[in-house]
């Protein structure tokens, strides 16, 4: 009797297969595009020029890992990160490191809806108010599309907006080109007294962000499943990487952008200390069909953004509580604190900054538990950590945390 063997698959095909199982890290890259990120790069290169490129450069890396980290957690073990540290906790515990993460949760929402706002007032004059009101509306549409169509539908949509932003602050690098030498010189480490420590910190913080991290993990387990094959998660692993590789690299092409077109074209003019002061600048130095791109770039950043902060939080709550609140409830609930701020005339751009502060004190308890728990073997069993991973991942929590709290301490003393 003979048998056959099936012929190995062609090399382009091996490809292909990588390409179709592309579409949670897209999702997880849209925190890195957010509004908060938008106010810190844009701040960055205004007044520094390209000084601070190797931070934008050095934090792409950095998530490309911990976003890596976290998909995998999530294929290796079919559990999200809020799942495996409820299962873990004490009761107290866990509630208690519920309520830090649903603050940071919270606060993210609140940054996305109030930046999307502003990008409605710069682009139609709208009131602030009403601006949150329809961010929060057109929100609730795409959760509902999530709901109903399921995850790959969100996937689809969210990566069109990524699009969009990414097309929104990189068009304007066309219209003025930056300065070739001075964006490599952007490369060598270095800071130029505590503010540019302080606006470090800030751009790291809104890079790498506590609740991408928790979210990644579910949204590769929604995705791919769980399977008992240990050659199969194998393949859903390295097929990720590629995943996580391309969304971050678009992700960074775009934060590096914002800095390089504030560098080249906002250096040393007044008020760009704000979004809004920024697009006017924007507009008066590139013309106005540049300054209406940047902002449907900033309305597409705060759309998606906050559509992927609900779905966070929600993953965030049923993890540690085993609570299933629906999206669409979550959406109005958590759509309040944006409405007040905004309805109490708060500086937006002062408020996304604020935000941020908020969202460093929760990257340790996100970060510091992924390493560790991708690291235990009894957790991955084959997929655990290799020893220069664990380097890296540690290396790159001790760099993170430790900035993070740089800028907590700079921003509560008051140093500048």
């Amino acid at each position: 009797m003979t048998t056959t063997t099936a012929p190995a698959r062609p090399a382009t095909n091996r490809r292909w297969s990588r390409l179709l199982l592309m579409g949670p890290a897209f999702v997880a890259a849209i925190a890195y595009v957010d509004p908060g990120n938008v106010a810190a790069n844009l701040t960055a290169g205004a007044n520094y020029g390209y000084l601070l490129v190797w931070v934008l450069v050095a934090a792409n890396a950095m998530a490309v890992l911990v976003q890596y980290q976290s998909a995998k957690l999530g294929l290796a073990t079919g559990l999200s990160l809020p799942e495996i540290l409820g299962k873990r906790l004490g009761t107290r515990r866990r509630r208690l490191y519920w309520v830090q993460a649903e603050v940071v949760a919270g606060a993210t929402d609140m940054a996305e809806v109030i930046g999307g706002a502003v990008a409605l007032n710069l682009l139609f004059g709208l009131p602030l108010l009403a601006g949150g009101l329809i961010i929060g509306l057109a929100s609730m549409l795409l959760l509902a599309l999530q709901s109903a169509r399921g995850q790959k539908s969100f996937e689809y949509a969210i990566l069109i907006l990524l699009g969009v932003i990414a097309v929104g602050f990189v068009s304007g690098l066309f219209v003025n080109p930056p300065d070739a030498g001075g964006a490599l010189s952007g490369l060598v480490p270095r800071f130029e007294g505590t503010d540019t420590v302080l606006l470090a910190a800030s751009m790291l913080g809104a890079t790498v962000m506590p609740h991408a991290i928790y979210l990644h993990s579910a949204l590769a387990r929604d995705r791919h499943g769980f399977s008992e094959d240990p050659a199969v998660r194998t393949r859903l692993i390295r097929a990720t990487r590629f995943d996580v590789a391309g969304a971050l690299m678009l992700a960074g092409v775009v934060n590096i952008a914002m800095l390089l077109l504030a560098a080249s074209s906002l250096r040393g003019i007044e008020g760009t200390d704000t979004i809004a002061g920024a697009h006017a600048a924007v507009t008066s130095a590139l013309g106005p069909v540049i300054g209406v791109v940047f902002a449907i770039g900033l309305l597409a950043s705060g759309l998606a953004s906050t559509s992927v902060g609900c779905y966070a939080g929600a993953t965030i709550m049923g993890g540690l509580l085993k609570i299933r609140v629906p999206l669409l409830t979550r959406r109005v609930i958590t759509l309040i604190p944006a409405l007040i701020i905004l309805g109490a005339g708060i500086e937006p751009t002062l408020a996304l900054v604020l935000s941020q502060v908020l969202l460093s004190f929760g990257i340790p308890f996100a970060l510091i538990p992924l390493i560790r728990l991708t690291g235990k073997r009894d957790v991955m069993g084959i997929h655990t950590d290799s020893l220069a991973l664990k380097l890296a991942g540690w290396t790159s929590a001790t760099l993170i945390v430790g900035l993070n709290c740089v800028l907590i301490v700079l921003t509560i003393t008051g140093q500048s």
